[in-house]
């Protein structure tokens, strides 16, 4: 009789959370064992640290050796309502913030420490102890929305859907009333001039200055709902990009206040292009005219039309992979979900260049893929795949 114990298969390496630093020259994972920073142009491995238990999230301090961990996973390194700032030339803890409810996201800065709760954004000085400057009330904020420029950081405010931009220096608060349902992505330029925002809804993105509060554009990104997975703008400003849970990266014009228009290489417009079954567009590098004015042709000219004719869409799309695993949009994220326990993030984004980009997986099957913005043979510009790996075992 065999009374040998079976033995276990040691549990595979899971991606629980993915953020790029502020030039997105490099992105860093938590891990269910630790974590990763990967260079983000070539997908190589940078650092890795090895906990033997869950990050839930890790915030890179610009290129500096201090980065932000929350613990997460079903074994958490750190308790989940605890901001650990991590020395890494030193690997150990340099401070630590607590709170009474999770950590749902972290921005960093060399002056500044602002930590995202499910209700509240706190903002404190960088320093030993860190000192509380100021907190803010905000609306529900399960998936930890916040963003951070030189001059300015935007979080949720305390009604849904609007936006509160608080100027550092100041401390002056100005309300943007985004959207009527509630807020799924947020993100501004890096010049910090320009803010955009999506709703759950998922169908329509708006852009504005962070200067006067004005809407500068209204962007379609379709018909049907979608759960937004990320935004980024590129480095100049100029360009928007966007993936959601229908798998399919767009990217879209942007009128910068400070910057002119770039030249438009073809405006002829061409008949929309065919459906998938899950709301998409068929796969492919490009589907909309060159400026994304001209995806409805002449029916965009016809007076009384609904808007959605006469929107202005992407000016290229194509897939991107989420990896063999299922993914579900939209699912909720309870008081009591600790991070690293939820769907992983798909679609994370990340500007390389001013015409390249990274679009980055989490998860078992964790991917990273790197498109760039071309002109094709009939002039107008397309978004191509130039390579993709499976970061965490290879290609």
């Amino acid at each position: 009789m065999n009374t040998r114990p079976p033995i276990e298969s040691p549990s595979p390496t899971v991606v629980l959370s993915i953020t790029f630093n502020d030039d997105c020259s490099c992105f860093a994972v938590g891990l269910n064992t630790g974590f990763c920073i990967f260079f983000a142009e070539t997908c190589a491995l940078r650092t890795a640290r090895d906990f033997n238990a869950g990050v839930g999230l890790v915030q890179m301090m610009g290129k500096a050796n201090y980065l932000g961990l929350v613990g997460g996973g079903k074994q958490p390194k750190f308790a989940g309502n605890k901001l650990i700032l991590w020395d890494d030339l030193k690997s150990k803890s340099a401070l630590d913030i607590s709170a009474l409810t999770p950590v749902r996201g972290v921005q960093l800065s060399k002056e500044r420490i602002v930590v995202v709760l499910q209700n509240s954004v706190r903002v404190f000085k960088f320093a030993k102890p860190p000192t509380l400057l100021s907190a803010y009330e905000t609306a529900n904020n399960p998936w930890g929305l916040c963003c951070m420029s030189a001059r300015r950081i935007a979080f949720p405010g305390r009604t849904t859907g609007h936006v509160q931009l608080v100027e550092i220096a100041t401390g002056n608060v100005s309300i943007i009333p985004a959207h009527s349902s509630g807020l799924r992505a947020i993100q501004m330029s890096p010049d910090g001039e320009l803010l955009a925002t999506a709703s759950e809804t998922g169908t329509l993105i708006r852009v504005f200055s962070t200067t006067n509060c004005a809407r500068l554009a209204e962007l379609r990104r379709g018909i049907d709902p979608a759960t937004i997975f990320s935004l980024a703008f590129n480095p100049a400003g100029t360009m928007l990009a966007c993936t959601s849970d229908k798998f399919t990266l767009h990217i879209f014009d942007i009128p910068h206040p400070k910057r002119p228009a770039p030249p438009v290489t073809a405006s002829a417009a061409q008949p929309p292009s065919p459906r998938r079954a899950d709301g998409g567009h068929a796969a492919g590098p490009s589907d909309n005219s060159g400026d994304g004015k001209g995806k409805w042709g002449i029916l965009s000219k016809i007076p009384m039309m609904p808007r959605l004719f006469s929107d202005v869409y992407s000016f290229a799309s194509a897939p991107f992979e989420a990896g063999e695993e299922p993914v579900i949009g939209g699912l909720p994220v309870s008081e009591s979900t600790t991070l690293g326990t939820s769907r992983p993030p798909k679609g994370v984004l990340g500007w390389l260049s001013d015409t390249t980009l990274a679009v980055v997986g989490a998860g078992k099957d964790a991917r990273w893929e790197k498109f760039a913005i071309q002109e094709g043979l009939d002039g107008r510009r397309q978004v191509v795949r130039e390579g993709w790996k499976r970061y965490l075992g290879g290609s």
